[in-house]
């Protein structure tokens, strides 16, 4: 440590997702002195790889019981919307024991009404943010269907339709032919869809990751391009120790995404945090054959009208942070695509990434037991960027009062 050297601020953030830039933006608005760390381009994480939705309406965990009962199924079948990579078992056995209980009737609905109360005012706190940064030409609301493409699946679906209406949510249930007036270029399908009318989506996250970089440095936010290894909480002041430097700090946030996990437990907290590794392909194209995002039920991902391309992501794969993207996913995707819209040429380009996943899909945002100026914000899986802003104005909330938070 002594070969480090040593920077003091007041306040530090672990990572420079959007949910960490989105912390640093706040703070560093209310005068708080503020650096960030992140060993790579700000923003170009899962933040950018996303479907580019702000989903008020994602009050359902990934753990439910209808997923628990088609658990050995999906896992098995290697082109199905949830898999695991086989050789990460043992390691993921705790997380997915966790996941199983809380996929049951009563957990599972505890479950929405929590993510429900956190899910409240997304979209108004995202076009607030939008507006400060100078993004909001990149947020449109136009709406997001979630096709259900049999019968069957749109009346399995009423479940999901009660469980969002009891947690706030606007959902209109309507039929393929309705769904087609929406959309028309969309392959036929018998079945049905949730249409939700008021949703909002980026139509660039990496353009909006780049904005919130280019005033966070305008703000005089300290960026440190290194990585945060492990964190000293006896005491206060706070030891960040990363690669190259020593970090003191009066307050740090780790908000490192799907890289959470060890800080938290050199803080002393053991949380159960893994990791799901999503993936996107992307088809360029001057007209786009849809105007809002469209989320097919049956296939686990999203098709996105961005600005010059339709983005298709998704999926979970369950799998850590060390092995290589499965081609077999990438192809999953591209035929779920086609599929979709069978005129699509060659993809563009494809991503892969990491989500931080809890298994009950509640983001950890509380400080840590062992000193309450270390707070936690991570595990929002698939709904990271939706809850960006609120997430920063909790943390915020909890950095001035120190109290815990309910969340985790």
């Amino acid at each position: 440590m002594s070969e480090r050297t040593h920077h003091a601020h007041e306040v530090v953030v672990i990572g420079g997702g959007v949910i960490g830039m989105n912390i640093a933006f706040r703070l560093a608005k209310e005068g708080r002195e503020v650096a960030l760390v992140e060993p790579h381009q700000l923003g170009m994480g899962a933040s950018y790889g996303n479907a580019g939705t702000i989903s008020d309406y994602a009050t359902i965990p990934v753990g439910t019981p209808n997923v628990l009962r088609n658990l050995p199924s999906l896992f098995l079948d290697r082109s199905s919307p949830l898999s695991v990579r086989y050789r990460t078992l043992p390691s993921l056995m705790p997380w997915l024991l966790d996941f199983a209980r809380q996929s049951l009737p009563a957990q599972a609905e505890a479950n929405a009404k929590s993510i429900g109360s956190l899910l409240k005012n997304a979209s108004g706190m995202w076009q607030e943010m939008a507006d400060e940064l100078g993004a909001s030409q990149h947020l449109h609301k136009r709406g997001c269907l979630y096709l259900y493409e049999s019968h069957k699946a749109f009346a399995a679906a009423k479940y999901d339709e009660r469980l969002r209406r009891q947690n706030g949510v606007e959902v209109e249930a309507i039929s393929a032919a309705q769904v087609r007036e929406l959309e028309p270029n969309l392959s036929p399908f018998e079945g049905g869809a949730h249409y939700f009318a008021n949703a909002t989506s980026i139509d660039d996250p990496g353009k909006v990751m780049e904005i919130f970089a280019e005033n966070l440095r305008a703000l005089g936010v300290t960026i440190y391009q290194t990585r945060a290894h492990a964190i000293n909480s006896d005491d206060t002041p706070v030891d960040v120790l990363c690669d190259d430097v020593v970090l003191r700090a009066s307050k740090v946030v780790i908000s490192a995404g799907a890289y959470s996990k060890p800080l938290a437990k050199s803080a002393g907290e053991a949380v159960r945090l893994d990791t799901e590794r999503g993936y996107h392909i992307e088809f360029d194209m001057a007209e786009l054959p849809i105007s809002r995002p469209v989320c097919s039920s049956k296939r686990g991902f999203y098709a996105s009208p961005m600005r010059g391309r339709l983005r298709f992501a998704g999926l979970v794969e369950l799998g850590g942070l060390t092995l290589p993207a499965a081609q077999h996913r990438i192809k999953t995707l591209e035929l779920g695509a086609r599929a979709m819209f069978p005129e699509l040429g060659e993809p563009s380009r494809t991503w892969f990434g990491f989500r931080p996943s809890m298994p009950d899909s509640i983001p950890v945002i509380r400080p840590t037991k062992k000193n309450p100026n270390v707070i936690m914000a991570f595990g929002h899986g698939h709904i990271g960027i939706t809850l960006a802003p609120a997430t920063a104005a909790a943390v915020s909330a909890l950095l001035r009062s120190n109290s815990v938070s309910a969340f985790n």
